[in-house]
């Protein structure tokens, strides 16, 4: 680590599902460290299977807060012992997995505050918290209390308009319900609610951090446009929440300088600055540094959708968020099941497992595919909710079958209508600069991404992401240090590695693709008006 002394930078954390990460970037925007503990590997005394505890009922699903605790313990010993150099740290921030919060009992804040540097964080902190596994976002147990949500605030649409996001359950505001419900005592008892990105960011401080406005519109708590927190919404969940959560700030914001305990035992500057942690998905915004009209494409076992948005449109699907980089926009996030594991599954039954074949069936097929559509849902899709496969001939009627190539075709392309539909759907429009930022497995093949950038109507380029969140989070840092919201973030991280284009849409697409996503959405209405009925 000596060649690494003298290099001023920025840290980044990631508070995932699986791991903490910590990335240190220099300057000129180069990684220059990194490392990991993952928590099924290095702390196996917490019995956690993928990070998390899955409970009987199989919807209540938990992490132990002093695991994550004890993993930043470990983390930051194994930098010391690398001969990492605290005292070049100008900065720090990070990320947390979003929806997942913590309860700090009272007395906690007096503990932080007086942290002795003698002995580790986890060692001092075992009686800081009111409840010791927390949910998580893959908690799916309060199904009762986003009815109660939307009710009180007059339905599911109402509540989209105002925190960019229906009732979800693993949103924090029906969490902190639930346990107000049934563990009142727990409640009372409570200091401090935190998301999982405030938390860490108190553990830095030696305070309570607050929740940045991006994360905290991952609540179902937030009002997205004046970005505070909504009286009903708090009211419906429990009492005295608003003290519990504290003020939202920018994401932003510098938030204080790091904690003596981090100066005296690890040896950071007592001025090293802590920025707002905020969620995973906005700190992946700003590490494939998105900008305004852009889009983010992850085409993984799931596909998601980032967009920069500057007028959102609340709808019950997707999720609209403060926008982490800019506070005066939004950003918007739209996931959709059936991603690669679809993709792959076509390739088995019609491309003898061969991508190769697979890229042939599209090379040999035009775009638009003669009219024929294809609705390929093996798992019950978020958005739409339909499952089944269903394909629609140029004439609008349903077949049994495609000719294998027509099948490929149908599946890419109908895959990549429905993101832009919906898309739409949440006010997103294609503005002359718009590109398209895709990453994910399926990211490397050059065929798909052609279809892609022909029905989106915009070129493609590709990005190293393996640590998104990560580097996004030293990015924040910079952007925090240069005074936030007064310097564009596109400022702070020009000298970052720029993307590579990998497919321009081909003359003529816009044309041939306008009247097939017409065509395309009122399919879609049709196939969910047959599986659910009409609309009351």
């Amino acid at each position: 680590m000596a060649e690494h002394a003298g290099r001023r930078c920025c840290l980044g954390w990631d508070f995932s599902t699986q791991q903490v990460k910590v990335v240190a970037v220099d300057a000129e925007l180069n990684v220059f460290y990194e490392d990991s503990v993952h928590f099924d590997r290095d702390l196996l005394e917490f019995g956690t299977q993928g990070g998390v505890h899955v409970h009987e009922d199989g919807l209540t699903v938990t992490s132990p807060v002093l695991m994550w605790v004890q993993a930043l313990d470990i983390i930051l010993e194994k930098m010391k012992a690398s001969g990492f150099d605290f005292s070049q740290v100008l900065a720090l921030s990070g990320a947390g997995q979003q929806h997942g919060s913590v309860y700090w009992k009272a007395g906690a804040s007096q503990v932080l505050a007086s942290l002795s540097p003698d002995l580790l964080l986890h060692e001092q902190l075992q009686a800081c918290f009111s409840i010791s596994d927390c949910p998580v976002w893959m908690d799916s147990s309060t199904t009762a209390q986003c009815r109660q949500l939307e009710a009180t605030v007059g339905g599911a649409q109402a509540l989209s308009c105002l925190t960019g996001s229906r009732a979800y359950e693993r949103f924090t505001g029906n969490q902190i319900a639930k346990l107000y419900q049934q563990n009142p005592e727990a409640y009372s008892h409570t200091e401090r609610i935190s998301l999982v990105s405030s938390f860490a960011a108190s553990l830095f401080l030696g305070s309570h951090s607050p929740i940045d406005y991006s994360d905290g519109s991952g609540m179902n708590l937030l009002r997205i446009q004046d970005k505070v927190w909504s009286q009903a919404c708090l009211g419906a969940c429990a009492p005295h929440l608003e003290e519990k959560l504290g003020l939202p700030v920018p994401s932003c914001s510098v938030v204080g300088a790091i904690s003596s305990y981090f100066v005296q035992r690890y040896g950071f500057p007592p001025g090293c600055k802590v920025v707002a942690f905020t969620g995973d998905n906005p700190a992946s915004l700003a590490g494939m540094r998105l900008e305004e009209g852009d889009i983010a494409v992850s085409l993984g076992t799931s596909d998601t959708l980032f967009l920069w948005l500057q007028e959102p449109t609340p709808t019950l699907e997707g999720h609209i968020f403060c926008n982490p980089v800019d506070p005066q926009h939004y950003m918007a996030l739209l996931c959709f099941k059936n991603g690669s594991l679809m993709r792959e599954k076509i390739r088995d039954e019609l491309a003898s497992s061969s991508w190769s074949e697979f890229s042939k069936a599209l090379q040999s097929t035009e775009m638009g595919n003669c009219g024929n559509l294809g609705f390929y849902f093996d798992v019950m899709e978020i958005t739409p909710e339909i499952i089944g496969r269903h394909r629609f001939s140029a004439e609008n009627h349903e077949v049994s079958a495609f000719p294998w190539d027509v099948e490929i075709r149908a599946l890419i392309e109908g895959q990549f209508m429905a993101k832009k539909i919906h898309a739409e759907g949440l006010g997103y429009r294609v503005m002359p600069k718009t590109k398209i930022l895709a990453t994910g497995g399926a990211s490397h093949n050059r065929d798909i991404l052609q279809v892609l950038a022909d029905v989106f109507g915009t070129p493609v380029y590709v990005i190293d992401t393996a640590n998104s969140a990560c580097v996004g989070s030293a990015y924040r840092a910079f952007h925090g240090l240069a005074a936030g919201t007064d310097v564009p973030f596109s400022e702070v991280v020009k000298l970052a590695p720029n993307p590579r284009l990998a497919a321009a849409p081909t003359p003529g697409a816009s044309q041939v693709y306008e009247a097939l996503l017409q065509r395309y959405a009122i399919l879609e209405q049709r196939i969910l008006t047959q599986t659910r009925g009409p609309p009351e």
